[in-house]
């Protein structure tokens, strides 16, 4: 129940909507799916199956925030604290039993069970959901390869607490793969298998486990070790089925792009595109932590310093530190001080408050590197354009995607790590500099892991990418699933 998991889901369903003729009913929460309706308003291909041929439902499940002791019209993490973050977590498992009267009226209205479930793997329930209504699930995975199996491997097993050394190696991955204790959160690292994360990720993500199959919003040529130790560590199929990004992103020869962020914008496209243009080219810094991250306030301030000692050209989507209301107004005495008003006028800056057009960004010339938590849909964002990454990740799988672009893909720099890392105005300046000055190798990498990603969703003169295929792949198999159910029913009944 989050604005990056719910618009993969999106994706998805374009991507089977255009390769098949099956009915999608996309069922979340009534808030998300308000979200969800207003994001296919403005997608042509969605917008078109839901009118016209009513191929694409959406459904709301009942749900009340203020039975799980939350605040009232939550229904997504954003302005949670962590520990409410948790709470909503488990408030998802309540979801069960309407998706069942949800699945159940699908049945005797269509005379015959959905040729599957497709369900978040945080929500392993719905295998059961799957298997009682005489159907099978198959778990979508909105994270990559590398990041889920790294992820479902430290919740289940903690090998952290195995041992004093910092270093140590994640069951399932090489053991020359080793990860480090800071690149855990701070609920994993205290974790004992018996708290609230611990007894929500290990009952979920095992009953995930359970599925028939599972998707990965990647691509084989990409994520190699990772799609390798996922399919290993599952035992099951996994079909690499991304990157699912808007088709404009992967097609070089397009101009127009449908961008919907559900939020309220801080600058109009036209206006940021404005100014990029009037940038050189691979010279500007784009800063962003996503929809619900930010960093602490000292570190703000010393980002702050080194992107203006830089003298290098930056827009930075800003947010309140932590510790304050992130839907609150942002205060100057955050930012060095006069800083906003420098930067203004000699125009060395862009302050972006609430939401920016992200993906226009990262597609200019002008944009040299992003500066990111290194949450999944952001990595795919920036790579698909060939843009090299500064990491700083934050929380949830973003440290082993930081690891993986760093170590096996090359296409990225870490500058920090959580928000209790100690960062100094120059460190920011020696990163900006190495990234943008000496960078030609990161993105050279970063360039051809872009074109990789669109040959994979491409299919020209007969030749299928590898995640068409697997999409493909994907379809053929849940039909034929299907077909063996049916013919098992018809040999009992007969």
């Amino acid at each position: 129940m989050a604005h990056g998991h719910l618009i993969p889901f999106l994706a998805l369903a374009r991507q089977i909507l255009q390769i098949t003729n099956f009915t999608i009913t996309i069922a979340t929460t009534p808030l998300n799916t308000a979200y969800l309706r207003s994001a296919v308003a403005s997608d042509p291909t969605l917008s078109s199956a839901a009118s016209e041929s009513s191929r694409l439902r959406l459904a709301s499940l009942p749900f009340n925030s203020s039975d799980h002791d939350l605040p009232p019209s939550t229904e997504n993490p954003e302005s949670l604290t962590p520990n409410q973050v948790i709470t909503l977590f488990h408030s998802a498992t309540a979801l069960e039993s309407p998706s069942h009267r949800l699945v159940a009226n699908i049945v005797a209205e269509e005379g015959r069970p959905p040729i599957c479930i497709i369900s978040d793997v945080f929500h392993g329930w719905a295998t059961r959901v799957a298997e009682n209504i005489g159907t099978v699930n198959v778990s979508f995975t909105t994270c990559g390869a590398f990041g889920t199996a790294a992820y479902m491997s430290l919740w289940q097993n903690l090998p952290h607490k195995s041992t004093d050394s910092d270093e140590f190696p994640v069951q399932g991955f090489p053991d020359s793969c080793r990860f480090h204790r800071t690149m855990l959160n701070q609920f994993v690292r205290v974790a004992d298998g018996t708290d609230p994360w611990s007894r929500f990720f290990k009952t979920q993500l095992a009953l995930s486990l359970g599925s028939f199959a599972w998707l990965c919003n990647t691509t084989e040529q990409t994520e190699v070790l990772g799609l390798e130790v996922l399919r290993k560590y599952t035992g099951i199929p996994v079909w690499s089925i991304g990157p699912l990004l808007p088709p404009a992103m992967l097609n070089s020869n397009s101009s127009t792009l449908t961008q919907h962020s559900g939020r309220e914008s801080g600058i109009s496209t036209q206006k940021c595109i404005e100014w990029l243009d009037s940038k050189p080219n691979f010279s500007v810094i784009y800063i962003s932590f996503g929809s619900q991250n930010t960093i602490g306030s000292s570190q703000m301030m010393e980002l702050a310093k080194g992107l203006e000692q830089s003298g290098k050209p930056f827009i930075w989507v800003i947010r309140p530190p932590v510790g304050f209301d992130p839907k609150g107004e942002f205060k100057s005495e955050w930012l060095p001080e006069g800083f906003e008003g420098r930067i203004s006028d000699s125009k060395q800056g862009l302050l972006v408050r609430k939401w920016a057009p992200q993906l226009e960004i990262l597609r200019h010339k002008s944009t040299a590197a992003f500066v990111s938590h290194c949450g999944w849909n952001s990595a795919l964002e920036g790579m698909s354009q060939g843009v090299p990454i500064i990491g700083w990740p934050l929380v949830a799988e973003q440290a082993y995607n930081a690891k993986m672009m760093v170590e096996e893909m090359g296409v990225c720099v870490e500058l920090a790590r959580g928000l209790g890392s100690v960062v100094t105005a120059e460190e920011v300046r020696k990163v900006v500099e190495l990234v943008t000055v000496e960078g030609g190798e990161m993105k050279r990498k970063a360039v051809e892991i872009g074109e990789r990603m669109k040959a994979a969703v491409r299919e020209e003169e007969g030749r299928k990418g590898s995640s068409v295929k697997a999409m493909e792949d994907f379809v053929c198999a849940i039909l034929s699933a299907a077909g063996e159910r049916r013919r098992a029913v018809g040999v009992v009944h007969g």
